[in-house]
């Protein structure tokens, strides 16, 4: 594996090391001298890696993903977030985009942004809010189509769920909305600063709903990562979608790694239903689905209940074959989402009555990496990683 925890354990003491009394003696002159040094170091490192660096395949196994940044610790989709799950240890973070009236793409979960910025606070937005069709569900509030970029930016972001989350709350107003592009130059600037790509997992969010309003996603997304160098077979980034014609569009337009996401097993893509298909997921989890996907994909994204089925109580069931199906096909699979909280977790692993304290996730992550999955999305990177570390020594595929 090329990231081992011992070899991140090594790296952590030495910037402990380097933290403390070891640097203590060093003159101003000599410590910038030494900074300056290292920082030059660091960008060579990264120069390199950027020209040679593995593809997918050469990520650590299982991978952890930090799910909208670090979001069990900061409001989900702001630059803050991101910054704490790299710092967590996150070995990919994930941007979901939506676009703005002027075709920008800002990072979103949603489209709708009543719950996840302070746009009800703002007067002059006020007649904005309305009520949409979004994917055939009514949704009520303010939406980014409705927002010139300059107009998104005068809003701040807040925790979406402050009732689990209210220790999040505290950072409500810290960062505003941030654009692709930004969250590109970021990774960029990192990975200088670090010595190392930083890795991207990219969704595009309701691809077909916005191409019918003339706002598609797929080609300003390429045309951005052509410009930062992202689109390559080898490029640090994976591209997501619910929708596989979504999938299937940047495939004609970009080379980087790209996976299918999957929900609920009954259910049908968004694209499907437009195009009168009448595949559900369930379909597509059999193994002519899954050599479909393959025609186009690298992995696929399930729902962990496709994996690991709960019962009318909650509990986990007996596993499927989803897993071994998936990587007959070559695909790899990079389940969501593990959480901490007992709300999140499968009955047998929640501790005492409160929903939002925390449960046993380091055993639900143990079930969940015994079933042989290749990554997975968690709100907190943190617990993922040690849980991880675990089952990473040999893993490689």
């Amino acid at each position: 594996m090329t990231q081992g925890g011992a070899a991140r354990r090594t790296v952590l003491g030495a910037a402990v090391l380097a933290a403390g009394g070891g640097m203590a003696g060093l003159s101003a002159g000599s410590a910038s001298a030494a900074g300056g040094t290292q920082a030059a170091a660091a960008e060579t490192a990264y120069e390199a890696e950027v020209r040679h660096g593995g593809g997918y395949r050469d990520l650590p196994v299982p991978l952890v993903i930090g799910h909208r940044g670090a979001c069990g610790y900061r409001p989900e989709h702001t630059l803050g977030s991101y910054q704490l799950a790299l710092d967590l240890g996150a070995d990919v973070v994930e941007q979901d985009l939506v676009p703005t009236k002027d075709g920008h793409l800002v990072c979103r979960h949603e489209n709708e942004i009543g719950g996840t910025t302070d746009v009800a606070d703002h007067p002059e937005f006020a007649s904005r809010r309305t009520t949409k069709s979004i994917d055939g569900v009514a949704v009520t509030g303010w939406f980014t189509e409705d927002f010139t970029l300059a107009e998104l930016k005068t809003l701040r972001a807040k925790e979406r769920i402050p009732a689990v989350r209210q220790r999040n709350t505290l950072y409500d107003g810290r960062w505003d909305v941030p654009t692709f592009e930004e969250v590109l130059r970021w990774a960029d600037r990192e990975g200088k600063r670090r010595g190392k790509r930083v890795w991207l997992h990219v969704e595009t969010k309701h691809p077909t709903y916005f191409r019918s309003l003339g706002l598609g996603l797929e080609e300003p997304l390429a045309k951005l990562l052509r410009r930062y160098g992202r689109d390559g077979r080898g490029a640090p980034l994976f591209l997501q979608s619910f929708e596989p014609s979504s999938i299937q569009r940047l495939s004609r337009l970009v080379s980087a790694p790209r996976v299918v996401l999957l929900s609920a097993a009954g259910t049908r893509p968004w694209d499907f239903e437009q195009a009168k298909d009448p595949r559900t997921v369930s379909d597509l989890v059999k193994p002519e689905g899954l050599k479909w996907i393959a025609g186009f994909a690298q992995g696929i994204g399930p729902t962990m209940d496709l994996i690991l089925p709960r019962d009318a109580a909650g509990k986990l069931g007996a596993p499927t074959t989803l897993v071994k199906d998936a990587h007959a096909q070559g695909l790899v699979l990079h389940p969501y989402t593990a959480r901490n909280e007992n709300t999140f977790l499968p009955a047998e692993y929640r501790k005492g009555t409160d929903p939002n304290a925390y449960g046993d996730a380091f055993g639900a992550f143990k079930t969940y990496f015994e079933q042989g999955i290749d990554g997975i999305f968690t709100d907190n990177a943190d617990t993922g990683l040690l849980a991880a570390e675990a089952f990473r020594p040999g893993r490689g595929r």
